[in-house]
């Protein structure tokens, strides 16, 4: 019963820390906010006994994935976040709600078709080899290229800050 109280509460620090982090007008806030997100994650890892994803959690990604959005914020001038101020008119909040439902449909039809909603229907554990072939293997269904790519796409979204940070000490 415990486990479940503490599910919802860290279910509902998520959900709104993650709606305030997409709707707040400050972008310090917003980053606020995405930390929360991701220690709720940590929670919920931590909830199901993985301390290891839960430290990873902590780790990687509230530690050095917030920090670096935050000193890209602060690489940013004050002139220019000032402009970023933006109303959501309603045929955009429109195609906003269909681009989720269309994400939703996407997720929903993966989890389908690779049986992953049978598996927890079952009340079956998928092993731990299965899941580190799939983390580690480069074939179909497999993720050792997208994790690639993602650290690539992070290096270049640092030398691009670096960039931004020193083409601002020539202007001065």
């Amino acid at each position: 019963m415990a486990s479940i109280v503490m599910f919802c509460i860290l279910a509902a620090v998520i959900l709104g820390s993650a709606v305030m982090c997409v709707t707040t007008k400050h972008i310090m806030r917003s980053v606020t906010f995405l930390l929360f997100v991701l220690l709720g994650v940590a929670g919920l890892y931590f909830l199901l006994d993985y301390t290891y994803l839960g430290a990873a959690q902590i780790s990687v990604y509230a530690g050095g994935m917030v920090m670096m959005y935050i000193f890209a914020v602060q690489l940013v001038s004050k002139r220019t976040l000032q402009g970023l101020v933006e109303r959501v008119k309603g045929c955009r909040a429109f195609s906003y709600a269909l681009i989720c439902l269309v994400g939703l449909a996407t997720v929903a039809g993966v989890q389908l078709k690779n049986g992953f909603i049978s598996v927890l229907v079952e009340g079956k554990e998928v092993p731990m080899q299965t899941i580190g072939e799939a983390l580690l293997g480069s074939e179909k269904y497999q993720y050792v290229l997208p994790f690639e790519f993602i650290s690539v796409f992070m290096l270049a979204c640092i030398i691009g800050a670096i960039v931004v940070a020193r083409k601002e000490k020539e202007d001065k």
